[in-house]
């Protein structure tokens, strides 16, 4: 049976991207994220079946929420066992944010996924590092935000990642319109 590696995100618009990837570089160790890998992961779902996925896909199309306007904010690293091996960048405000990922968390539970155990920090990834290759803790500093004006939040996707030579590819399986902003 064919599985497939799902996540729910929402692409920032191509300004921001082209913005981020201005700033990515000075790192050592860095493999950095191309255009079509940057993201704000809003639920990783992880390997389903196909069945699975049709019913995700189907069940995420129930999600209603007002569209919102994010801007970027600190960066940040995660550590794994004493070791950094990403560096991110975090966007704000996060109540809406926050309240869209609940909203897909309890669809997702319908579907058979079982709920998010991990605290949820919105941000997308610039950069992941090797084992071998850990940048020292405090290397993400150096990452200034873009000075961007906050950009609106219309849509969200649901992506497969498929792992290829260059590390993992994003194709969106579907795309979900987000209500009119409330005023």
């Amino acid at each position: 049976m064919a599985h497939h590696r799902l996540f729910v995100a929402i692409r920032p618009p191509a300004p921001v991207c082209a913005a981020l990837l201005r700033v990515m570089g000075g790192v050592p160790g860095a493999r950095w994220q191309d255009d079509a890998q940057l993201h704000i992961t809003l639920r990783f779902i992880g390997e389903v079946d196909r069945h699975q996925a049709e019913d995700i896909a189907a069940l995420l199309g129930h999600v209603r929420h007002p569209g919102f306007s994010l801007t970027l904010a600190e960066s940040g690293t995660f550590e794994r066992n004493g070791r950094v091996d990403a560096l991110w960048i975090g966007v704000s405000p996060r109540d809406r944010i926050k309240a869209l990922h609940g909203k897909i968390d309890r669809m997702l539970a319908q579907a058979g996924v079982a709920p998010d155990s991990r605290a949820f920090l919105p941000h997308i990834t610039l950069a992941r590092f090797a084992r071998s290759a850990a940048p020292p803790p405090g290397a993400a500093a150096g990452i200034v935000p873009p000075p961007l004006d906050p950009f609106a939040v219309t849509s969200f996707e649901l992506f497969e990642s498929h792992l290829g030579s260059e590390g993992a590819i994003y194709d969106t399986v579907a795309r979900y319109l987000l209500d009119p902003p409330e005023a």
